[in-house]
């Protein structure tokens, strides 16, 4: 009797089941009724049917009756209900109704897969959005933060967790690398602009917590060693330049590098911080042995390994100054014999002292006694007009040698900027090589130390190509470095396994014919050579 009953009701709630759920698919085109309602509509049936279960059938009847509910109202519906409101709710960030779809689709075989599988689409055409669109390199990485802060609480508060973690990452690691090197480029840069003095938006715990997060961005990047290159360039700026906002915070975002990536890859970094520290010290010791001659100097030592290479300036240096910087470089050779010490006069600055005006009452000489603070090159020119109140271009670029572009820039920092303490004739903001420049004596500022800023030159995609070229270079020799390695190991290795094997040993994504082409160039230079009887096995030549 009761086995009768329950295949009776069973067949009878199939049979309602499917009259009420192509009734609602009817009503859902006919009206067009969202996902979410629907959803809430099968919630519903199924709590009725778990009700009417409670009174009116027996306990074994629940498990077919309610895998029939299921099957027909999620089931059969898992493409539609995925296809036609996952995105929508995604975006509009519908936590509960997400919740509610999960919850539902869990309770079908594979529906939660098939929603992992929506997941992984999702992020990775929206995150394709953000980094294949040129014009989006400025909020790239702030974009990607908060798209990843999006995703990270939609799977925490809607999804299991354990479910989506990897499908995340997954998404993410594969959209942030389909542009090569860029979105490294620009996450080294991101973190410049917030470590840069200048940067007040944030207090130390949030530029902590803020650079937590990138380095959850970095993990996913391929091209580390790209991020290596521009991150070095910044942070030299940042520490010769005195730009760093702290140097805590500094030593944070390092530690963080090199638990993440190792010593190896921070080891340059690390040198570039012990050089300024090495530096400070050594002139202290300088400065309680040695007169300087009216001038304070302060010199930072670079080691060449550790920091960006910089191109060598041969400009002329006054013989006030030369004898200063040849009594330090005489003090740190006998100090430190076999060194070499080359300056680079382009990263440094100096602080000159100004009179204006032409008044001869003490009194109001005080008050046009002003102290500038200005970049090498800038003093150079500035320097030329203790001799003579008028000076022409030509003049002035034979006696500093000031490379010709880098001399406009200067000019036009000195004569034509916010604070011109130089008249330029004929008057204008383009620097020409016919024009005049005479000492400002009516130059007035209210502060009595300030600084002249320099003509800011941003950086050009040439300088981020030759950049880059430099990674690439350095490539090259990874992978010379690394096959070497192999075969002398191996002596005699085909060349499927050798691919693979360099594989796991490089540490960059690097394309098969490049490979090849390294092979071939170690082939030509006697470090490899190819079997006689298979041409795709390698013999190495000791």
């Amino acid at each position: 009797m009761e086995l009768s009953l329950n295949k009776r009701s069973s067949s009878s709630n199939e049979s309602m089941a499917k009259m009420d759920d192509e009734q609602t698919f009817k009503e859902a085109k006919e009206f067009e009724l969202m996902v979410p309602v629907y959803l809430i509509y099968v919630t519903k049936c199924l709590a009725d049917e778990e009700r009417r279960l409670r009174h009116y059938l027996g306990s074994s009847s629940r498990k077919q009756l309610i895998k029939t509910v299921e099957s027909n109202l999620i089931g059969s519906h898992v493409k539609s209900l995925l296809e036609k409101g996952f995105d929508s709710m995604m975006d509009e960030k519908r936590y509960s109704d997400l919740q509610v779809l999960y919850t539902l689709l869990n309770r079908v075989s594979e529906g939660a897969y098939r929603m992992c599988f929506f997941l992984y689409t999702y992020i990775k055409n929206r995150g394709l959005e953000v980094v294949m669109n040129p014009e989006k390199d400025k909020t790239m990485v702030q974009e990607l933060l908060e798209f990843k802060d999006t995703i990270d609480s939609i799977i925490k508060q809607s999804f299991n967790k354990e479910d989506c973690v990897e499908v995340k990452k997954k998404a993410f690691e594969e959209f942030i690398n389909m542009r090569p090197n860029k979105p490294a480029e620009l996450i080294a840069k991101f973190i410049d602009s917030k470590l840069r003095s200048g940067n007040k938006e944030q207090t130390e715990e949030e530029l902590e917590e803020l650079l937590d997060k990138v380095m959850v961005l970095f993990r996913f990047i391929h091209g580390k060693d790209i991020f290596e290159a521009f991150y070095k360039k910044d942070l030299a700026k940042r520490l010769l330049m005195s730009k760093s906002a702290s140097i805590d915070s500094e030593k944070s975002m390092l530690g963080k590098l090199k638990r993440e990536c190792g010593s190896q890859f921070t080891f340059k970094l690390e040198g570039m911080f012990k050089d300024m520290a090495v530096s400070k010290d050594l002139m202290l010791s300088y400065k309680e042995r040695e007169s300087e001659g009216g001038v304070d100097l302060s010199v930072t030592v670079l080691t060449t390994g550790y920091w960006p290479s910089y191109p060598a300036d041969s400009v002329i240096i006054p013989a006030q100054i030369s004898g200063v910087l040849d009594k330090y470089k005489t003090y740190y050779l006998n100090k430190h014999s076999g060194r070499k010490l080359t300056w680079q006069h382009s990263l440094s600055f100096c602080t000159l002292k100004a009179t204006f005006g032409d008044d001869s009452s003490s009194e109001r000489k005080i008050d046009l006694r002003k102290e500038l603070n200005v970049s090498v090159y800038q003093g150079l020119v500035l320097f030329l007009f203790n001799n003579s109140n008028r000076l022409s271009y030509s003049t002035i670029a034979e006696s500093t040698a000031i490379e010709e572009e880098e001399l406009g820039r200067v000019l036009q920092s000195l004569a034509c900027g916010k604070t011109r303490v130089l008249k330029k004739h004929p008057p204008g903001k383009d620097i020409n090589k016919t024009d005049n420049f005479e000492f400002n004596a009516d130059f007035r500022h209210k502060l009595f130390k300030f600084k002249i800023n320099q003509i800011q030159t941003k950086e050009t995609a040439e300088e981020n190509v030759n950049t880059t070229e430099k990674v690439f270079q350095d490539r090259q020799y990874q992978i010379d470095a690394a096959v070497v390695r192999i075969m002398k190991a191996r002596k005699t290795m085909q060349h499927s396994l050798l691919v693979s094997e360099l594989y796991n040993q490089l540490k960059f994504p690097v394309k098969p014919v490049d490979i090849k082409k390294r092979i071939e160039s170690l082939i030509e230079r006697d470090y490899v050579e190819r079997s006689k009887e298979d041409k795709n096995v390698y013999h190495y030549v000791a």
